[in-house]
């Protein structure tokens, strides 16, 4: 598939960061070092990645099972050290796939349940990719015959969504690695909150080489901000430099499409002890949630979806969002992208806009696509992996499940390679 350019990009311009010399001992900061090379970047080419989206596609086709992976949103991944890949998602759908054509006539494959009734929908999942890049297992909590997330749901109700994870020793210092996963701690709620109301930020453990979840840890309280629109869940993304590991959070007022973007740090190989934290203010880090303030605040064209993504181009840093400036519903349609020379900003754009490829439907008007993420660890060829969700979101009052549950492929991760270029003239 040819690569299609980017359109309506704004002007880039080069910022000369002062060098600042620090103990080899300690962790150096991403804002000091040199960075007199760092320019505007944008997303400047992309293609359709088949062999990801295939890939889910045939593992969600494959009824071996029906107690594994049919289709689910939230896609983030870690590369293990032993080569394989572990995919983390928020809902998933379990069951059967049966070919076409599905209870509507449609030609299009569809899910259905053996012990009937509606198919299992869980609020979490993780999907074990081989070396080869082979999709082999599913990991649930609970029994075959009745499985529940793998996060297990907090006690008194609400959710757990993964998001990003890394490998990390198992203490400081320590040979053995574990897996550390961000989760976004949710509440059951109504009207607005409907997808739930933040609660807090956690860290999961999980062992190496089995997998297993050995304990959850709260790393940001609830009591960080009162007003629920206002509370800031930390790990839409999550990027190691120096010595440092950054992770940015993003608010979910209910009355607009646009989120902040905020930023905290952690020493690396620290992100489940929730002493490390530290809050950027604008000025300096603070030890206490509360007094962060948005690195990248929304407004105008300006904002961050609450999931975005992260990444490093030599000395620039690029975030790659749902263009939540669009108009009409370009929000749920388009990505875009900002760039910095630091994490804390500033950070400049929206630069470019991509409208990704969408399945064939019966009425495209109501397909979102929503949730781009970056998988830094498939990079080839200079062209970085780009994953985005899709979703059916109909008319007022009219549930997804029917549409979702009989078009498999509208509720499934889709790929695009991406290549960054400069974000000017």
């Amino acid at each position: 598939m040819p690569k299609a350019p980017l359109t309506r990009t704004v002007t880039g311009a080069t910022l000369l960061l002062a060098a600042v010399a620090l103990l080899w001992t300690l962790p150096r900061t991403a804002t000091p070092g040199r960075a007199a090379d760092c320019t505007g970047r944008r997303i400047a080419y992309w293609s359709a990645d088949s062999r990801h989206t295939a890939e889910f596609a045939r593992y969600g086709d494959d009824n071996t099972r029906v107690d594994d992976w049919t289709g689910g949103d939230g896609t983030h991944s870690v590369r293990l050290p032993d080569g394989r890949t572990l995919w983390l998602f928020s809902d998933t759908f379990l069951d059967r796939v049966q070919a076409p054509p599905n209870p509507r006539g449609e030609n299009r494959r569809w899910r259905s349940s053996d012990t009937g009734g509606t198919p299992f929908l869980r609020h979490n999942s993780a999907v074990v990719m081989s070396r080869s890049g082979r999709l082999e297992r599913t990991l649930t909590g609970g029994a075959a015959a009745a499985p529940g997330p793998f996060f297990p749901d907090p006690p008194g109700g609400g959710w757990r969504w993964p998001v990003r994870a890394s490998v990390e020793p198992r203490r400081p210092g320590s040979a053995e690695k574990v897996v550390r996963v961000l989760l976004w701690n949710r509440a059951p709620g109504s009207g607005p909150w409907i997808f739930g109301v933040p609660r807090s930020t956690e860290v999961a453990t999980l062992s190496l080489p089995g997998l297993r979840l050995e304990g959850i840890t709260r790393t940001v309280a609830p009591a960080s901000a009162a007003d629920p629109g206002r509370r800031v869940l930390y790990g839409a993304a999550a990027v190691r430099d120096g010595g440092w590991t950054y992770v940015f959070g993003s608010d979910d007022p209910p009355s607009s499409p646009a989120s902040s973007a905020s930023l905290a740090r952690v020493p690396a190989g620290r992100l489940g002890d929730p002493g490390s934290w530290r809050f950027w203010d604008g000025a300096h880090w603070q030890r206490q949630a509360g007094r962060a303030r948005p690195v990248l605040r929304a407004g105008g064209r300006r904002g961050v979806g609450s999931a975005f993504t992260v990444v490093r181009d030599g000395p620039a840093w690029v975030l790659i969002t749902m263009d939540t400036g669009g108009d009409g519903a370009a929000g749920l349609r388009a990505l875009t992208s900002y760039w910095s020379c630091s994490p804390q900003g500033p950070w400049h754009g929206p630069n470019g806009w991509l409208t990704p490829p969408r399945p064939p439907a019966a009425d495209p008007q109501y397909l979102a696509v929503y949730n781009p993420q970056a998988h830094p660890e498939f990079t080839a060829a200079g062209e970085l992996l780009l994953s985005y969700d899709i979703n059916w979101l109909g008319p007022p009052g009219v549930p997804a499940d029917s549409r979702l549950n009989g078009d498999v492929d509208l509720y499934r991760p889709r790929f695009l390679r991406v290549r960054l270029g400069p974000a000017g003239p």
